[in-house]
């Protein structure tokens, strides 16, 4: 999934730039960051284990 979010947001971050739409970049900040860090939810969902 990180590889996903990666090209996600590098994708909306061309698509902002090449548009001028520069409000985007924002979501594409977002994605990359979950994509650096490793953020976010997993496979399995975000569901707390009910234990």
């Amino acid at each position: 999934m990180r590889w996903v979010r990666l090209i996600l947001a590098f994708a909306i971050a061309f698509h902002a730039v090449k548009t001028a739409n520069y409000f985007f970049l924002f979501f594409a900040l977002f994605f990359l960051i979950q994509a650096v860090f490793d953020t976010g939810c997993g496979s399995k969902g975000c569901s707390i284990p009910k234990n």
